[in-house]
């Protein structure tokens, strides 16, 4: 798809940190994370649940650890998953401690909510001495009193305070490795307050809307708020909540990102709601082929539109088309080009098919570039070499 000025988003410059393997802020993609719902001490079930997020391409996952148990349990969890584990951790400073001991790839803490400057430091140690990375979490549901009081409620202002309160503890411990939220379950307040916060600093930003409800309203008030920040270059890790699998989480999550242009993974699938103009079953097609090309990671585009009124044009858009035709034909499109007719009984094999036959090409060619890219690097080197002697 050509860029246009239109779709273009502006990101907004924030320094980077890493988060185990995982760059967060600068240029690095906008990261995907999710939390795991399981008790932390069920090692077995955590891990499963964490390689479950990973296959549907978590980049990050956040797990609670409410005790020493939990803290110490990340030991066994850390060894069995690829993806970074951000430790969540409240108010008890060697609960962090515990956790950065264990593997944690991050911490999620806010400092002033641990006690004295002397176990901020302690903190502040165990992250530097384990490579660990922070986030401040804040939340408005649980602004300090002092700043409840000053300012009458949670409020924008109030969020954007308590943040650099937070992140002066940290720089005042010469630690830089951190990333901030400022969630709420108000979308509008959520919203203000990382617009305030962008302004006021240049950390990398975690975004979300807290609790925002179960699957399907969760999702609409997630892509509601998200998208605002998004699209005004707010935002360099995503989180969506919702009481629903913490899978579902990573997915809605992509999906965001995909509809903005912002990073893409795996099939994009553009199909019409369908109408009486339909020559084929356009919404059963659509749910079988979401289900069979869910294993499919290699980011490409399928229209599926049942008649001729639009299908035609979105199928010149996309990699592979398929537009309703009469006597149970259709058309189907490769690159955007008229390339052959299919019958009804063959429509979701057939476009599996060539939906992995195009990921297939485009990884092949990626290899291939991938590897003329070394070749070259390494030639530069030879050459390079004789004349360094």
């Amino acid at each position: 798809m050509t860029v246009r000025a239109y779709r273009q988003i502006l990101r907004r410059k924030s320094r980077q940190i890493r988060v185990g393997n995982v760059l967060v802020g600068g240029d690095a993609p906008i990261s995907v994370q999710t939390m795991t719902n399981t008790p932390t001490t069920d090692v077995k079930a955590t891990v499963e649940q964490i390689q479950a997020a990973e296959r549907v391409g978590a980049d990050i996952v956040r797990v609670s650890c409410p005790d020493r148990d939990s803290a110490l349990a990340l030991k066994d969890i850390v060894r069995q998953v690829k993806v970074p584990i951000v430790a969540d951790i409240h108010f008890h400073y060697k609960r962090a401690i515990e956790a950065a001991e264990s593997g944690a790839a991050c911490l999620r803490i806010n400092p002033g909510n641990i006690g004295s400057a002397e176990r901020v430091r302690e903190v502040v140690k165990a992250a530097k001495d384990h490579g660990c990375s922070m986030r401040i979490g804040v939340n408005a549901g649980s602004l300090e009193q002092d700043l409840l009081e000053k300012y009458g409620e949670p409020c924008p202002e109030a969020m954007v305070e308590s943040a650099l309160n937070h992140a002066k503890i940290l720089e005042d411990n010469d630690f830089r490795e951190f990333k901030i939220s400022v969630k709420a379950s108000d979308a509008f307040l959520a919203v203000a307050a990382y617009q305030g916060l962008a302004e006021a600093c240049d950390y990398p930003l975690h975004i979300g809307i807290t609790e925002a409800g179960g699957l399907r309203a969760g999702t609409v008030k997630s892509s509601i708020g998200l998208g605002m920040l998004l699209w005004s270059g707010i935002g360099d890790t995503l989180r969506v909540s919702l009481s629903a699998d913490p899978a579902e989480e990573v997915l809605v999550g992509y999906d965001i990102l995909k509809s903005l242009g912002l990073r893409r993974r795996g099939v994009t699938v553009i199909s019409c709601p369908s109408c009486a103009r339909q020559n084929f079953n356009v919404i059963k097609t659509v749910e079988l082929l979401e289900q069979k090309l869910a294993h499919i990671t290699t980011p490409l585009t399928l229209s599926v539109i049942g008649c001729v009124v639009n299908g035609p044009g979105e199928a010149r858009e996309t990699d592979i088309g398929l537009t309703g035709g009469g006597n149970n034909t259709h058309q189907v499109y490769l690159s955007g080009v008229t390339d052959h007719r299919l019958k009804d009984q063959d429509i979701v094999q057939h476009l599996v098919g060539l939906v992995e036959k195009k990921a297939a090409e485009i990884e092949a060619a990626k290899a291939a570039a991938e590897a003329a890219e070394a070749e070259t690097t390494r030639e530069t080197k030879r050459d390079v070499a004789p004349a360094a002697e």
